[in-house]
């Protein structure tokens, strides 16, 4: 996901003030533009499930 460097910062502010994971949402972001222009977005809640199901020692590894 190309994000500026303003966005990419004001993103990792606000994971760091919700206590939530820079890399599951920058995942969940990207599981949500690649569905973006599908006709039919069918299998999107199962990739968003399996991306929120990731634990967060896992992240790294499941790049």
């Amino acid at each position: 996901m190309n994000l500026t460097n303003e966005d990419n910062q004001l993103l990792r502010e606000l994971c760091s003030q919700h206590e939530v994971s820079f890399d599951k949402v920058v995942k969940l972001l990207a599981a949500v533009r690649e569905y973006e222009f599908k006709e039919r977005r069918f299998g999107i809640y199962d990739t968003l499930r399996e991306i929120l199901k990731t634990k967060e020692t896992e992240e790294g590894k499941a790049q």
